[in-house]
């Protein structure tokens, strides 16, 4: 796996994670070496651009992109996506910045997509688990992927799920351009145009872990725009 590293992206969308950037990137860089990070900062208030900028002095292989304002989740991940096409990467992930996908897991996606088109790390299958949360929320995470699952059709149990990997091929034949979902609908999007594509994928367990510094960015919007979103994929699919 050491010959794939220089073509591997991992992904992390920040908004106000400067408590939480430094020790994720140390993490990976010990985890696995030589594999490149980029960090799409929303311009974060407390300063999380700045504490990337001062690590990429000891880091080449650590990337940042600065954006005008908050633009949310899914426009990070395209301008993520953009970077990692135009640059020749291979194998693209994406992960939280705030400690919630565990470094460790990484590995573990890599070696599942030697034979997989996209591996998504999940939850919901056996193995797969969450820490630190609710029941409340855990009930309505899991109520609303097994939502998307039965409207869509699309046989993923951890649809909304943010910490995968993509081959190259996956990102350059569902049409990044038209995605137009927000949040955790785009998760379910970009899910859906894959397998309808054709694409294998693959989930294997991961355990999620609640943030312990900063805030969640859910929002009731969030939900109620992934609720509608699998209709219109549904019928999208049928067309």
């Amino acid at each position: 796996m050491g010959s794939l590293r220089s073509n591997i992206l991992i992904i992390m969308p920040t908004y106000n994670e400067a408590e939480n950037i430094g020790v994720m990137i140390d993490r990976i860089s010990a985890l696995v070496p030589g594999a490149h990070m980029l960090v799409v900062d929303d311009n974060s208030p407390d300063g999380t651009a700045k504490r990337v900028t001062q690590l990429q002095q000891s880091l080449d292989n650590l990337k940042l992109i600065v954006r005008e304002g908050k633009q949310g989740l899914a426009s990070a991940y395209l301008a993520g996506f953009g970077y990692a096409l135009n640059h020749g990467y291979e194998y693209i992930f994406e992960m939280d910045a705030d400690g919630s996908h565990s470094p460790e897991s990484i590995s573990p996606l890599l070696d599942a997509v030697k034979n997989n088109d996209l591996v998504i790390g999940s939850r919901y299958v056996a193995g797969g688990g969450i820490k630190n949360w609710p029941l409340s929320r855990f009930l309505l995470s899991y109520l609303a992927n097994k939502y998307a699952r039965v409207v869509t059709g699309m046989p993923v149990k951890d649809a909304t799920g943010g910490f995968k990997c993509f081959r190259r091929r996956v990102l350059e034949d569902i049409d990044l351009h038209t995605v137009t979902s927000h949040g955790y609908a785009f998760q379910i999007e970009v899910n859906f145009r894959a397998w309808k594509k054709g694409f294998k994928i693959a989930e294997i367990p991961i355990v999620f872990f609640d943030r312990t510094r900063g805030k969640s960015k859910m929002s009731k919007g969030i939900i109620l725009e992934a609720l509608w979103v699998v209709w219109k994929l549904r019928l999208s699919g049928r067309r």
